[in-house]
């Protein structure tokens, strides 16, 4: 991967933050990826939610497997902590930086190929554990490095840039993750920067693993009519319960609507984008009912953004499993190995 690093200006009368950071001490260097990728707004969008909180970047730790979206930690937080690991195995390296350091910032950045095929049985068992991250799906329904063929999350009936159907079923990665018991579950658009970025935050926040969805065009091959991840369709289609907005091709297309309405943007190909966000009556804490909107909604062919469900109340990874408080790091040597005697009393009790 070549790095391409960005000039640093800095100009009078920039805001820091509460620790004295500028936004741009949370980037990192230009990114390779496709001019208008709806995964650099995503970037844009991280860049903005940790400058936001005032999270010193050393206290991050931003994790990847393989795909397009997995290049995004690369150009974000060039001070944190990154691990860019096998194709779908993001969530096991996850949980180990978490038990050994259980007071770092983790956010994991998958796709729907990486979390939604090979990755699918860690998907869920990092939402099984509640595991303490933000497990962010840059989902455009394709195969970007591989030229464009169909991920398990594009839609039965969608066509691809060559004209093949997809024959198969999709899976959800937003009603999968609430049936399985998720604590925080979200969608996005990589085209609404406003609702995006606190989506981002209130999932960094969050004490488990923050499921947070969003959908993100991919320019150059499944922006086209046939798509139902494209730029046209989810701006027709889009219907947030909190909020949404737009990219195409070199130029960034946003939005902006309110609370419980819907819009129509148009791509760049001619194709809208059907956008709906949850207005202020809506349930984000009833599982059952929170199904059945979905379900309706999506018999009508609108992508519903927002904070769609969360449970604070469920216990996060350490409580679940009665760990140290502090950090393996910082553990004295005689209590991460108490000698030969009690192993041997553990393996007695084993037999």
């Amino acid at each position: 991967m070549s790095f391409i690093k960005k000039p640093r200006i800095d100009l009078p009368g920039q805001r820091r933050n509460d620790i004295g950071l500028l936004e741009r001490d949370y980037e990192g260097p230009m990114s390779t990826l496709c001019a208008g990728c709806g995964h650099d707004s995503i970037t844009a969008a991280i860049v903005r939610a940790f400058w936001e909180l005032s999270i010193p970047p050393e206290k991050v730790i931003k994790l990847s497997g393989i795909g397009c979206s997995s290049k995004t930690p690369a150009y974000l937080l060039s001070g944190s902590h990154g691990f860019n690991s096998v194709h779908g195995r993001m969530p096991s390296v996850a949980t180990g930086a978490q038990a050994g350091n259980r007071d770092l910032v983790c956010i994991g950045i998958s796709g729907d190929g990486d979390s939604l095929s090979i990755g699918f049985g860690q998907f869920g068992h990092a939402v099984r554990r509640n595991l303490n991250m933000l497990y962010l799906i840059e989902n455009n329904g394709v195969y970007g490095l591989t030229k464009g063929q169909f991920s398990a999350a594009a839609d039965k009936g969608s066509t691809a840039k060559r004209g093949d159907i997809n024959q198969w079923k999709n899976i959800d990665p937003v009603s999968t993750a609430i049936s399985m018991g998720s604590s925080f579950v979200a969608r996005g658009f990589s085209g609404d920067r406003e609702q995006l970025v606190t989506l981002i935050k209130a999932g960094i926040m969050h004490p488990g693993c923050a499921i947070l969805d969003v959908v993100s065009p991919c320019v150059t091959f499944n922006n086209h009519p046939g798509s139902t991840k494209s730029y046209t369709y989810t701006r027709d289609h889009y219907h947030p319960v909190s909020q949404a907005d737009f990219v195409p091709p070199a130029t960034e297309i946003r939005a902006s609507y309110a609370e419980g309405e819907s819009i129509v943007v148009e791509m760049h190909d001619g194709s809208s984008l059907h956008l709906k966000k949850t207005d202020s009556g809506y349930d984000s804490t009833n599982r059952s009912s929170v199904m059945r909107f979905l379900e309706q909604q999506r018999a009508r062919g609108e992508v519903v953004t927002g904070l769609l469900y969360i449970n604070p109340e469920l216990p996060e990874m350490h409580n679940i499993y009665r760990t140290s408080d502090t950090p393996m790091k910082d553990l004295a040597f005689e209590t991460l190995n108490p000698g030969s005697e009690v192993l041997a009393e553990l393996q007695a009790k084993m037999r």
